[in-house]
């Protein structure tokens, strides 16, 4: 439970940056976007540190929130989280509030996103997490290189990004 105060902090204290927040698109479909996300490539992280094959499910429930799960292999062994997200109010849908723990939550901008939902461009408005997801577990080449040329035009420093190595087992 300390590493997750540690966490929220640094995450609070970096989200006072003076650099204006990066653009997100203007809506999203929560339906199409719901399902599984595999995590193509990021920006390195503690709490992913030894992960490979990294994803995410999102599930629309009742209440309007989001479940979500996100599972990876380490140490030969399958974690997993699961935590809820919220809307935040007159952002089209792009802008959400993740929990995983406790009452402390974490911004999850939908940066870009493909019109078919094939892929989509998350990050945090302080610029240090980023992620490239996609519906399958690899991308074309010019794909990838247009979405990381989307997240260089909102600030991002894409030479941070790093592949999502692949599960062995999953």
């Amino acid at each position: 439970m300390k590493w997750n105060a540690l966490i929220i902090a640094s995450v609070l204290v970096s989200a006072c940056a003076s650099k204006p927040a990066p653009a997100t698109v203007s809506s999203v479909d929560l339906a199409r976007y719901s399902g599984d996300w595999y995590e193509i490539e990021s920006f390195p992280n503690f709490f992913q540190r030894g992960c490979a094959g990294s994803r995410a499910r999102y599930a629309q429930k009742p209440d309007g929130t989001i479940r979500v799960i996100n599972t990876c292999e380490r140490n030969g062994h399958t974690d997993r989280v699961e935590g809820s997200a919220r809307v935040v109010a007159g952002s089209g849908n792009a802008k959400l509030k993740v929990r995983f723990f406790g009452p402390f939550e974490g911004d999850y901008w939908i940066l870009d996103v493909d019109p078919a939902y094939r892929w989509a461009l998350v990050g945090h408005p302080n610029r240090k997490f980023l992620w490239i997801l996609a519906r399958e577990q690899k991308l074309d080449e010019d794909v990838l290189a247009k979405i990381r040329s989307a997240a260089a035009a909102r600030g991002f420093d894409v030479k941070k990004l790093r592949p999502t190595p692949a599960a062995q087992s999953m």
